[in-house]
């Protein structure tokens, strides 16, 4: 056993420390000085271990203390660290009132040294503080901290979960918690170390033993954040209400601001993503989209989407996946989504996210909210001109778009969805038993297109039409387990796939910035000619990236689809492929669909329908309502698995993920439980 410091008794009552939650929960002015607690022993390394717990009332105790209220001499807490959560007993005048804090509301915890107090202010280590606005706390490290107070404090972190008619809201709690019964501040503070370390432990689904805390993953987060997404104010944003909730946490993050278009995706298939734990992007669902695909021009695809999770701090004008999530695991978003969002990703916890493949005539991407044709394809991208109103602008288009109606002739495939797919599963299986987890057995695929000749290829043609095409490094497709991705092995079946040197045209994803960002912890150059932007907004050439990623199952564009698809040839107003429950904030899209179920929810609506119906259509997405409850010739949703959308013209607009692409022949598989995406629990 190690000797202890000499341990003093309980202090005068009115030798306490104010506590603003605690008054505000139960009443009183804050919480007092803590009684020392020496329930420790050594393991054989001289580190402290916890004694064996004691159970209450069915809940497991590590940690309990008696603390005071400074101004109620008869008041009296007893808080008790539990596996339920942080509990506090009050007891006053014979009277007991009990509130426990569950720990999936606790956030975080800090352990503080009171500030060095100005010039001739009273520096007495007993002068009482009745109310937490005048105590100033700095770190342990800092120069400012008052050496003349030996107490350590500790401060419990808590968004506790209130419900009311509109669903519910988080209110922020501070616990704050003096210890103070020691001579010297070391020993105060490694008693506020040991709660610390077990609230800690608790909070993140550690087991409870060691009396100081040590992250299992101590690398930094990956913040990517867009500044002009949405309104405009993403930066300001995130300075005011996500940073302090990263530090509350006390989670370390370099924070990276997008310059030009792209330059997110450009940045994750570039840079070594393993020196972070987590990629967090703050924007809208365009920057998720860039971030994803970016990962998916890794070779190292697999190990990249496997080890590292993401997620999203919504300040976009849409924000799909972040209100999904907020959804699904029943947290409140409506009236505080930044908040709602930044908690969820200091959580340390993620779920499997289905990916859908989408293939066009020159591009391959990788999706994870839609694809759509039509009127609500119409509608986002058209209503970028309303851009600087927000969310408002697709409100004010599809009244405008309902007046001057549109329909589109093309033809409709899809592959249905089994029975046992449709339950709410993990994402076990994919159609026809063609894949399982969505990767299946093999390593990745590299599309190629042997009809459009790669101009490094060129050069290894002689005059004479000797030499072969595909000879240069990217072209190579000479590697076994790039020739064993198709599903057949007959030599007849393996067609050429179309050529996947993609130039992203995400249009609003990203923007350039007026100034360089201050937050960037690289020192890579800005004007790398390898991140000039390509396409439709870059100018130039652009740059040749390959997209590997899980190989596809579908038959080629322009080749017929199998006998067991379904098809629908017509007119169109539109088709919209979903696999998140809301496309938006307010459009509750698929009500019945989950992150990870494997469905591909398609909606198809055909020409004829009246404007009366697409009205109540519209005015249902708000709230899941806008299927007709009785069979309706020109509107179904149709659960799948694939889908193929053939547009007879080039009028209209295609999108994927709100992004526009070009307008033609597409089609889109599901691989369920592709990716990582964190969630709240």
């Amino acid at each position: 056993m190690m000797d202890l410091p000499a341990y003093k008794p309980k202090v005068d009552l009115s030798e306490a420390v104010g506590g603003r939650e605690i008054e505000d929960d139960f009443g009183g002015k804050g919480i007092a000085v803590v009684v020392a607690d020496r329930s420790a022993t050594l393991d054989h390394d001289g580190q402290q271990l916890l004694q064996q717990q004691t159970t209450v009332g069915g809940a497991t105790v590590y940690l309990t203390e008696t603390f005071y209220i400074s101004s109620k001499k008869s008041t009296v807490f007893e808080v008790r660290l539990t596996d339920k959560g942080l509990c506090l007993k009050k007891q006053s005048n014979g009277s007991t009132k009990e509130q426990t804090i569950p720990l999936k509301d606790i956030i975080g915890c800090r352990c503080l040294r009171s500030k060095r107090r100005s010039r001739g202010s009273s520096s007495c280590t007993c002068a009482s503080i009745s109310s937490s606005n005048r105590l100033k706390v700095v770190e342990e490290s800092s120069e400012e901290q008052d050496e003349s107070d030996v107490s350590a404090y500790l401060y419990i972190y808590a968004y506790i979960l209130k419900r009311n008619r509109r669903g519910g809201f988080r209110e922020r709690t501070t616990i704050t918690l003096r210890f103070r019964s020691f001579d010297r501040y070391e020993d105060n503070n490694r008693e506020a170390q040991k709660w610390r370390a077990a609230i800690k432990q608790l909070v993140t689904g550690e087991p409870v033993q060691r009396l100081t805390y040590q992250p299992r993953d101590s690398r930094k987060m990956l913040i990517i954040l867009n500044p002009k997404s949405g309104s405009g104010k993403a930066r300001e944003m995130f300075q005011q209400r996500v940073a302090p909730i990263f530090a509350e946490a006390e989670i370390p993050y370099d924070l990276h601001i997008t310059k030009k278009s792209n330059w997110a995706r450009e940045f994750v298939r570039q840079r070594d993503v393993y020196l972070w734990r987590g990629i967090v992007v703050v924007g809208g669902d365009g920057i998720f989209f860039e971030v994803l695909n970016g990962l998916f021009e890794r070779e190292d695809w697999q190990t990249a989407i496997d080890e590292l999770p993401m997620g999203i701090i919504p300040c976009g004008s849409g924000n799909g996946l972040a209100k999904t999530i907020s959804f699904l695991y029943e947290e409140p978003f409506e009236t505080k989504p930044v908040l709602a969002s930044a908690l969820m990703v200091v959580k340390g916890k993620h779920s499997m996210l289905d990916v859908v493949r989408v293939e066009t005539r020159s591009n391959i991407m990788f999706s994870f909210l839609s694809v759509g044709w039509g009127l609500i394809s119409d509608i986002d991208i058209e209503s970028e001109r309303l851009r600087a109103i927000g969310g408002q602008r697709f409100t004010v288009w599809s009244v405008h778009r309902l007046i001057s109606l549109r329909t589109y002739q093309g033809k409709v495939s899809y592959l249905p969805a089994l029975v046992s797919q449709t339950n709410g599963g993990g994402g076990g299986g994919g159609s026809n038993g063609h894949y399982h987890n969505g990767v299946g057995t093999l390593k990745h695929s590299v599309s190629y297109n042997t009809t459009l000749n790669c101009r490094d290829c060129r050069g290894f043609l002689g005059q004479d039409g000797g030499g072969t095409i595909g000879s240069c490094d990217a072209c190579d497709t000479n590697f076994s387990d790039v020739l064993s991705l198709e599903t057949g092995t007959n030599l007849d079946l393996f067609r050429p796939r179309i050529d996947s040197w993609y130039s992203a045209t995400s249009r609003k994803s990203t923007y350039f910035s007026t100034v360089d960002s201050v937050y960037e912890s690289d020192k890579a150059s800005n004007d790398d000619p390898l991140q000039t932007g390509g396409g439709a907004n870059g100018g130039g050439l652009a740059p040749l990236v390959q997209m590997y990623g899980p190989p596809s199952r579908l038959p080629a564009l322009t080749a017929a689809v199998p006998d067991s698809w379904q098809c629908i040839a017509g007119e169109f107003v539109m088709v919209h492929a979903a696999y998140q429950t809301h496309l938006s904030t307010d459009c509750y899209f698929a009500p019945e669909s989950n992150l990870k179920d494997g469905i591909i929810w398609l909606l198809i609506i055909r020409a004829g329908v009246s404007r009366s119906q697409l009205l109540s259509f519209l005015l249902g997405l708000s709230s899941g309502t806008h299927i007709p409850v009785q069979a309706n010739e020109h509107i179904q949703m149709v659960p799948v698995t694939a889908f193929r959308i053939e547009p007879a013209g080039t009028n209209g607009h295609m999108t994927v993920d709100g992004e526009k692409v070009e307008c033609g022949p597409i089609q889109g598989e599901i691989f369920p439980s592709l990716s990582k995406v964190m969630v709240p629990k």
